[in-house]
């Protein structure tokens, strides 16, 4: 497909590549790397994708599977599509299946690489994550409230990426704060669920933090691990904002609760104390 003086071109540029695809059944085994993607990040269509990987060098799975474009099925199975930083070190995963090539052509973005069209089924990127990707890539996520200024869409897709991220960003330290701390969230932009978990993530974890996306998703980071372990105090600053707007009714065992009431609930059944200012 590619003379060898190519491929070795386009493999010395790994570190310049964005994004890398890997088979699910052996991570340690390439299926080649790619300077853009584009398609992956978009709604879904009949539960799968149309992505292209641009100025891609074809490896392992994905290079047989090139090969059989126009000839037989071309589907190279299942794989992990990974973003990278500047330095091609690993930002986060997701799990992409029955990935299928469609196309392939020549790139203009390097000798020895293509532009590959592949099909595949990938649930969890969402619509508006590329950008969050990019401002984690780029060193531009290092200062709170850069989730504010984003719709309901966009905030749901801070979260995903703060989620799939944190590993990443927290590859240096050492894990929780002491028990004891105390942490202070900025309530005055909890407008909806998802921008209090914005909110808390940023108070606990800092820029791009993670600390929940859901009741079950707060439950499991209050055990420890995912930046604090209790008992510890949040001071929950312009509180009445979220009061009046985290209303929804939740079913409970004994009746039903604001949503507000119920994460108060679930911050006191873990040993955090809540200073509503």
């Amino acid at each position: 497909m590619a003379d060898d003086e190519g491929e070795m071109e386009a493999t010395g540029a790994r570190e310049e590549f964005k994004y890398s695809l890997t088979g699910d059944d052996d991570e340690d085994t390439p299926w080649g790397f790619a300077h853009d993607c584009t398609g992956l990040f978009t709604p879904l269509k009949d539960d799968h994708r149309l992505v292209d990987l641009r100025g891609c060098a074809p490896e392992g799975g994905l290079l047989a599977a090139v090969d059989r474009v126009g000839v037989r099925d071309a589907c190279a199975g299942n794989a992990y599509l990974t973003l990278l930083d500047a330095a091609g070190a690993t930002m986060g995963s997701y799990f992409v299946g029955g990935v299928t090539v469609t196309a392939v052509k020549p790139s203009a973005l390097g000798k020895g690489l293509f532009d590959v069209t592949v099909r595949l089924w990938c649930q969890n990127a969402l619509p508006g994550s590329a950008g969050v990707w990019e401002l984690m890539r780029t060193g531009q996520l290092n200062r709170n409230g850069l989730w504010r200024s984003m719709g309901p869409a966009g905030r749901l897709a801070w979260l995903s990426v703060a989620m799939l991220s944190r590993g990443y960003r927290h590859r240096t330290d050492s894990g929780d704060r002491a028990p004891g701390h105390v942490f202070r969230m900025d309530g005055r932009q909890v407008i909806d669920v998802d921008s209090f978990y914005c909110a808390l993530g940023e108070a606990v974890d800092g820029p791009g933090g993670y600390f929940g996306w859901n009741l079950d998703a707060l439950d499991d980071c209050l055990g420890g691990g995912w930046g604090a372990s209790p008992p510890f105090t949040l001071e929950w600053q312009h509180s009445e904002v979220a009061r009046t707007r985290l209303v929804r009714q939740r079913a409970l065992h004994q009746g039903t609760a604001t949503l507000f009431e119920v994460l108060l609930e679930i911050f006191a059944d873990h040993g955090v104390e809540v200073v509503l200012q």
